[in-house]
């Protein structure tokens, strides 16, 4: 929006108050996140046919027609005599122009793409950059399923929560032993919190935002989970005002660049820049430092991402083992006449649709038709 909001926080809001049917709701879903996961493309149709430049609310109509032409397969006089009444006035005849135009390059076959950015309508750099990391079949694949619709999947205890996302929430609670505690330390919105809590654990959760943390504690609430279950605090993940060596696990689902989960933030693609990987990954190794301390011995710590990105997975993963390392021969006492102290375990990472990558795993959104995932786990030694 021209505010800077997200699109999944805008457009719900406005369809609450709508008066729209179901149908009429989900149609206009699908616009909406269709038009802004192929933005690139539309505009690229657009301009094709349009001369000189648009206004932005006239843009806005052409681009919905053009995509209800192309991606939505919408008959043409349907697509085009909706929009056009749906146009500012001052525009319709250039709306009207331009759509019957791309409707007779529909009708001659598919559409000749300039280049794959056009196609698949994301920016250059994040092309280049996932088929670097990737490879460029599976940054492909990858950038090519994150264009369709995700699917809606939700837990027994009401919550939506994307399968990719449950399967790290089940990843910890594997590691745990029956009323273990918890701390997850970038909580926001709540659903791995909710999720390992609800299997019978005591979860701290904390985020450094009131508002973000307020949603925690209400998704919290809507899943039937009380503050003796699930405990909510603002606090910075760099500074956590937690007890060390305290917690059977500390998730830390970190704050990244987002490139695995387009398909459900269709606007973020837009929002995303190419210094933002490195800046995050500075932050990711802070806060994945900050909670090491808070592992009880034998405990776990456990790092997941919803990015692809090498420098916040694969290398990630292997430089939290290097550290983990590291921090086991800063504790020893070189005079002591003492066995050095164990290095942390890594933990078995989650097998298929998961690959392995590095000591951790990651989902592709291909592999299974979820978000793109990462996680990554140690164990403390006891002694």
């Amino acid at each position: 929006t021209e505010g800077g909001e997200r699109a999944n926080i805008v457009l719900p809001r406005l369809l609450s108050s709508s008066g729209l049917d179901e149908r009429d709701r989900a149609f206009a879903t699908e616009l909406t996140y269709g038009c802004l996961r192929m933005l690139r493309a539309c505009d690229w149709l657009v301009g094709l046919f349009a001369k000189g430049d648009l206004d932005p609310e006239v843009r806005a109509a052409a681009r919905c027609g053009a995509y209800q032409l192309v991606w939505m397969r919408a008959p043409a006089y349907a697509a085009v005599s909706a929009t056009v009444a749906a146009a500012p006035a001052r525009g319709r005849a250039v709306v009207n122009a331009v759509l019957r135009r791309v409707s007779e390059m529909v009708e001659q076959g598919p559409v000749r793409w300039p280049n794959p950015g056009v196609a698949l309508s994301y920016p250059d750099w994040v092309i280049a950059r996932l088929s670097r990391d990737l490879g460029p079949a599976k940054a492909a694949a990858a950038l090519a399923r994150m264009n369709e619709a995700p699917t809606v999947s939700v837990r027994e205890d009401g919550y939506t929560q994307d399968p990719a996302s449950q399967a790290v929430s089940r990843f910890v609670c594997e590691q745990l032993r029956p009323g273990s505690l918890v701390a997850d330390v970038c909580a926001a919105p709540g659903g791995k919190a909710t999720y390992v809590a609800g299997q019978g654990h005591r979860v701290v959760a904390l985020d450094i935002a009131g508002q973000r943390a307020g949603l925690v504690a209400e998704n919290a609430a809507r899943t039937g989970l009380g503050p003796d279950q699930l405990a909510v605090a603002v606090a910075d993940g760099l500074a956590p005002p937690l007890r060390h060596a305290a917690f059977d696990a500390v998730l830390v689902d970190a704050p990244c660049s987002g490139l695995g989960v387009l398909r459900r933030r269709p606007d973020a693609r837009w929002r995303a820049q190419p210094g933002d990987i490195d800046r995050l990954a500075v932050l990711q190794r802070r806060l994945l430092r900050a909670a090491m301390a808070l592992v009880a011995p034998g405990g776990a710590l456990v790092y997941s991402v919803c990015t692809l990105t090498r420098a916040e997975t694969l290398e990630m993963g292997e430089w939290l083992v290097q550290c983990s390392a590291e921090l086991c021969a800063a504790a020893q006492d070189p005079r002591a006449d003492q066995p050095a102290l164990a290095k942390w375990d890594v933990l078995a990472p989650p097998g298929a649709p998961w690959e392995r990558c590095g000591p951790g795993a990651l989902l592709l959104p291909q592999a299974a038709s979820t978000d793109g995932m990462f996680v990554v786990g140690l164990r403390r030694p006891r002694a």
